[in-house]
């Protein structure tokens, strides 16, 4: 056990080992508190991103075609599988980027002349670049509070239980 002060998900416990002695609420402990986490952790991220004039999503498909290289450009296809948003959640989300002139779609020269491709402005390869700087910083603040000794275990335990949800991946 730890020297910890009681939290929000021991409370949750308590209240279920009363109320349902008859079914094991240890896995709540992990759970629990990953999804706490998850939450506290994204409202912290969102607060950079918003400092940007970004959402989320926003956030992470520019900092897909940023880090896709010269020319920084993508198929919605690609950006899609890459943001794990669906085509119409795309489409909505690059006619948002278009108009703020931080992305254009483009159709490539050569090859198949109906491929649309989505390439990032030179204003938006600015916003994302000052954006992924204080995002590092914002990530670095925030894993700072684990000691670091524990963080490539954690990393190591989140990566393999990760890989049971997700698998390999494929680039």
């Amino acid at each position: 056990m730890t020297d910890l002060p009681a939290d929000h998900v021991d409370r949750i416990q308590s209240q279920w080992r009363r109320e349902r002695p008859d079914v094991d609420v240890t896995p709540q402990g992990v759970i629990g508190r990953l999804h706490r986490l998850a939450n506290a952790l994204t409202r912290e991220l969102e607060q950079v991103y918003a400092k940007h004039g970004l959402a989320e999503i926003d956030f992470d498909i520019l900092a897909t075609l940023r880090r896709s290289g010269e020319p920084y450009a993508l198929r919605p296809a690609e950006l899609s599988r890459s943001t794990m948003v669906t085509s119409g959640g795309i489409s909505k989300r690059l006619d948002r980027l278009e108009a703020a002139g931080l992305v254009q779609r483009t159709r490539p020269s050569s090859g198949d002349g109906r491929a649309t491709h989505v390439e990032l402005t030179s204003d938006g390869r600015r916003v994302i670049d000052a954006a992924f700087g204080e995002h590092m910083a914002n990530e670095r603040r925030l894993l700072d509070q684990v000691p670091e000794r524990d963080r490539a275990h954690l990393e190591e335990i989140l990566r393999r239980w990760l890989s049971h949800h997700e698998g390999p991946s494929s680039t």
